[in-house]
């Protein structure tokens, strides 16, 4: 029972008390019940005046509690004139004057938070007390490729590829890189916040692919400099005395002078083998920038494949071209990618042995192009060293040829792939689309 009814009843009750003694009086005593008639008239005049003044502050307080649980924050009272009444209201247009300016400071914080981590170029994964993907800004959606939708509700070690493993395992504090591919690399780091007296986690990853591929270019540039001037230095000369020698072959018995010719000639072709691969190293860190002008892919495919041609029939290995009628025109430099498409073809080739399939095909919208072979798949342990320099799986490989292709895609702002499919193929993608 409230306290207002509780008023009401027990001034009810007085007031039948007093009604009940009138009535008594009126036939014993007039004088005095026309007194008891005033008395009354008074005590319900004083008791309606105090109904309302002990009414209105709960009234008040009511009102208050109800914009407050609607979190209505713009709801003052005006003061009445009475003490009383007066503090309880200056108390609270206080309060909600101190309750407004926080929640529209934690509101313009909370729109700032949300846009920097929005626009930060690191992605930033926001996890919820069960440890799932909350949140997820552009960045980490780009960089898992997948829609932030997509991620939403996903624990970190659900995540496709490299991604699930790498983070499901992620400690606080304890930044870990991960490469994928051979190609991208990120830092991924795992930390904590507060949320309401509960612990919650997010991870930050950034991006270093740039940063290290200039790192290591740097670094082999300079090597590859250093070791070409030497040994072509040494390789002219050793050649100059190679051809001086020749001119005493005749001065030989006839016994003597083939195998004498036959060591100079060996070792004049194989300083020349020995100049030629230190100048492949050489044009790969010489590298020009691209000159783009509009080229139609398909011919320069067609025009591999073509190349290729003899010694796929060797193998007895199948070319698969499915390519658009209409041109595949991507503003490149024609040169450059007419390597890279080559290195990335004879590769394909390379990895079947025997009694294989090559399939090449494109699409004009997006502009792709796909290279996909039935070879033995990659496995994990290659597919983080693939873009590596000098790392090759072939016996005599010098794992630049990859490289060169890495090069090249970069300077023109293409994306690409190099993966196993779901069918055990190897499939080399390129997206003819500037990365964002």
């Amino acid at each position: 029972m409230s306290l207002r009814v509780q008023f009401l009843l027990f001034a009810s009750l007085i007031h039948i008390v007093l009604i009940a003694v009138a009535a008594q009086l009126r036939t014993t005593n007039v004088p005095l019940f026309l007194v008891s008639e005033i008395i009354l008239l008074l005590s319900i005049v004083l008791t309606t005046k105090l109904y309302r003044g002990f009414v209105r502050p709960f009234q008040l307080i009511a009102a208050g509690t109800a914009a407050m649980q609607a979190q209505d924050f713009s709801l003052k009272f005006v003061p009445v004139g009475q003490h009383e009444m007066d503090q309880l209201i200056g108390v609270y247009n206080q309060m909600i004057d101190a309750l407004r300016r926080e929640r529209v400071s934690q509101h313009e914080k909370s729109v700032l938070l949300e846009r920097l981590i929005q626009a930060s170029p690191a992605g930033i994964l926001i996890l919820d007390f069960e440890g799932r993907i909350e949140s997820a800004n552009a960045a980490a959606a780009r960089f898992i490729g997948q829609a932030v939708k997509e991620l939403s509700g996903l624990r970190p070690a659900e995540l496709p590829g490299a991604w699930g493993p790498a983070l499901a395992a992620l400690p606080d504090g304890q930044p870990q890189a991960l490469r994928l591919s051979g190609l991208a690399t990120y830092r991924a780091t795992a930390a904590h916040f507060i949320d309401r007296g509960f612990t919650r986690r997010f991870v930050v990853l950034e991006e270093l692919t740039q940063e290290l591929i200039k790192q290591e270019k740097q670094a082999y540039e300079q090597l590859i400099r250093m070791m070409a001037h030497e040994i072509n230095n040494s390789i002219g000369a050793i050649n100059s005395i190679l051809h001086s020698f020749q001119h005493y072959a005749p001065q030989l018995a006839p016994a003597d002078r083939a195998d004498f010719t036959e060591a100079l000639d060996v070792s004049t072709a194989r300083n020349t083998q020995l100049a030629n691969f230190i100048g492949d190293f050489a044009r790969l860190v010489r590298l020009p920038p691209p000159a783009p002008r509009p080229t139609d892919v398909r011919t320069l495919l067609r025009g591999i494949a073509r190349l290729l041609q003899p010694q796929s029939a060797e193998r007895r290995i199948q070319w698969h071209i499915d390519l658009p009628d209409a041109p595949l025109s991507i503003n490149l430099d024609a040169q450059q990618l007419e390597q890279v498409l080559l290195n990335v073809a004879k590769n394909a080739l390379e990895a079947i042995e025997y009694d294989g399939n090559i399939w090449v095909s494109a699409t004009l919208n997006p502009a792709t192009l796909t290279i996909e072979n039935d070879g033995p798949a990659l496995t994990p342990e290659v597919q983080q060293r693939l873009f590596t320099p000098f790392f090759s799986t072939k016996r005599d490989g010098q794992g630049i040829g990859l490289t060169l292709v890495r090069d090249v895609l970069l300077a023109h702002g293409f994306r690409f792939h190099l993966g196993t499919n779901e069918a055990g193929h190897t499939v080399f993608n390129i997206i003819f689309e500037k990365q964002v």
